[in-house]
């Protein structure tokens, strides 16, 4: 038992370690705000029975920062996927990304991108790996790839197995320069800590902090924001 929490803190602080130094940084501009979200995923058998394997992903978000007094970016994202095992999944998909920064003109960015998900239960919780590919098309001919990799871990309480305690990172990164999407190299980091709450098979809430951390076009300035955000998971 004692072990058991031994790991589970240390996993927590490695994840919410990952944005610690950056907040040290002297030129650091920091604002607050929110994220809302929601997720259905599901199994393509309720069109036809042979399609059992077959998954889709259908996802929304609207997002406000200035600490909240600004809406500036939504997001609609959707995908087709395969299950190869009872713990890992492919998937092809497609993101729309309008935004409307303080200051800056409006920009539709749309994504093309292939991903991959591993889910292992452990005895301390559950982990889950995903790993995106995403081709960004924002503005003109040219394309920016970024790889993006997640790392999850949920952990349900013993005192209430319905409320798990959650904890994520993720990280982005730029292979090409591009005019409008930047130089290549690091892009952004988000972290979150929170809490989750399940209400039945088909439902879960959750809520709590996220960090973002980013790079602006030619590495010379960074933002981070402070976010609170909430999420309804749907599965079907």
């Amino acid at each position: 038992m004692i072990k058991k929490k031994i790991k589970l803190w240390g996993i927590t602080a490695v994840i919410l370690g990952s944005f610690s130094m950056a907040s040290m940084a002297d030129d650091l501009l920091q604002d607050a705000g929110s994220w809302m979200q929601i997720v259905g995923e599901g199994s393509l058998k309720v069109v036809d029975p042979r399609l059992e394997k077959g998954r889709i992903w259908l996802e929304g978000q609207s997002r406000f920062d200035d600490n909240w007094n600004h809406w500036y970016q939504g997001m609609v994202r959707t995908a087709v996927g395969y299950s190869l095992s009872d713990r890992a999944t492919i998937w092809a998909g497609y993101t729309w990304l309008p935004t409307q920064n303080v200051g800056k003109s409006y920009v539709s960015q749309q994504d093309v991108w292939p991903a991959f998900r591993y889910v292992l239960p452990t005895d301390i919780g559950t982990f889950s790996f995903r790993t995106m590919f995403e081709s960004n098309f924002i503005q003109g001919d040219d394309v920016r790839f970024r790889p993006r990799q997640m790392l999850r871990f949920m952990h349900p309480l013993e005192f209430e197995p319905r409320l798990s305690l959650i904890t994520w990172d993720e990280f982005f990164i730029r292979v090409n320069s591009t005019k409008f999407g930047g130089q290549s190299g690091f892009d952004q980091n988000r972290a979150f800590a929170g809490l989750g709450w399940t209400f039945n098979k088909n439902f879960r809430a959750e809520g709590g902090y996220l960090n973002q951390y980013l790079d602006d076009a030619t590495h010379t300035n960074n933002t981070m924001h402070h976010l609170i955000m909430g999420s309804l998971f749907i599965n079907f």
